[in-house]
This record gives structure tokens, C-alpha cells and sequence, in this order.
């Protein structure tokens, strides 16, 4: 494992030019700012320590400034460096030493993900502490939904709505993208493995 890591970090900070940074690709959720200060939802679809990838209901200018707050990296920033149907493609603008920082998070990432270490195992299901919830969309939509299973990495929910997968929602003030439609709804992933404290309060909770 010790080598592998080291090989992936090695890729991860070559010095070639950015673009030929390996990317990790990683469905990460967050939130980003453009120029104008107003906060957006987002996802990524991949990393390197010099570029980020993000699916958004919003797209900046080419070249316009990017700061962007990512579940379990933390805030990068940037510019708009190239668009396309439904998100935006980022520089990440940064010195020696916190791309370093960025480069060993994502291989943790990369490992956690991908080579399915006990850190994303599946958790048992749980009775919820309410039977309803409040979905909050992308749109500025929102609605009532019936849980129907739950665990402290994601539920599933009865709910007429069906975003596309891979669409960030929150439920109540929990973040959680969709994975998966159903008969009765769509089944998500928390952004944050939650506790029963923290998932009892999510839930009932509202910004």
C-alpha cells in the first residue's frame, strides 16, 4: 500500500505542465463563489493539485476568479479556465507546499474511493428519529419526503421528485448528492458520514 500511495503522490506532483497532472476522479460535494460573491452548489468530477473539474447549476467567465469549499479538501481557489454542458473547469491557483498538502488528501481519496478501504464500508440501517424530511434542490426547489431507510452514510427517500443522479441536494441541512432512483423515489449519499446526534439534527434542521 506504502508504495502505491507513494507512486500516486509521485503522478500527482509532476512537474509537467498542469494539464498533465493525473486527475483523480472524485464525486466530492461543496460550494463555490465567483466574482460576484454569491454562493453555488457543486460536485466534482475530478482533481489534480493544479485543476478541478465541477458539475454546477452555474458557470462563471472564462478566466474569472474561483474560490470553492470542497468536502474533505477544503478551500481552493482559481480561475474558470474552461466550460462545458453543466459545469466549469478550474485552475488551482496555490504554493509548493499546500499542493503537496492537496496532492496526499486526494490520494487518500483516491484510495478510500477506489480501493474500497474501512473508512467507506457501508454502516447499518437505522430507524429515523422522524418519518419526514425536507429535500432542498439545486433549482431552489423544495419538498416534503418520506424516508424510508437510513444509515450514517445515506437514506433513501419517497419522493415525487427524482433529480438526476449525481445532483447535490440537501436534506434538511445535510448534504447529499443522488446515487440512485426507485419505484418510490431516490436513494443518497451523505457528503459527511454523520453521527445519530448530528443526523437527528440534520434532519429536522433548516437553514
Amino acid at each position: 500500500m506504502a508504495t502505491q500511495d507513494a507512486a500516486i503522490r509521485e503522478s500527482l506532483l509532476s512537474h509537467h505542465d498542469r494539464r498533465r497532472h493525473q486527475r483523480v476522479r472524485l464525486s466530492l460535494l461543496g460550494r463555490f463563489m465567483l466574482e460576484n460573491r454569491r454562493e453555488y452548489p457543486c460536485q466534482t468530477l475530478d482533481m489534480s493539485p493544479a485543476s478541478a473539474a465541477l458539475i454546477s447549476p452555474v458557470v462563471g467567465a472564462i478566466n474569472e476568479r474561483v474560490v470553492a469549499y470542497i468536502d474533505h479538501v477544503g478551500r481552493i481557489e482559481g480561475r474558470v479556465a474552461r466550460l462545458y454542458d453543466g459545469g466549469f473547469a478550474m485552475s488551482i491557483v496555490s504554493t509548493p507546499r499546500k499542493k503537496d498538502k492537496l496532492a496526499a488528501k486526494l490520494t487518500w481519496l483516491a484510495n478510500r474511493y477506489h480501493l474500497n478501504l474501512a473508512e467507506d464500508r457501508r454502516h447499518e440501517r437505522i430507524l429515523p428519529a422522524t418519518a419526514v424530511a425536507r429535500v432542498f434542490l439545486p433549482d431552489g426547489r423544495d419538498c416534503a419526503a418520506r424516508i424510508l431507510d437510513l444509515s450514517l452514510s445515506g437514506a433513501s427517500l419517497g419522493v415525487d421528485i427524482r433529480p438526476p443522479i449525481g445532483s447535490p441536494i440537501r436534506i434538511g441541512v445535510i448534504r447529499a448528492i443522488v446515487v440512485r432512483h426507485s419505484e418510490d423515489g431516490i436513494a443518497v449519499e451523505f457528503a459527511v458520514l454523520q453521527t445519530p446526534e448530528s443526523l437527528e439534527e440534520g434532519l429536522d434542521g433548516t437553514d
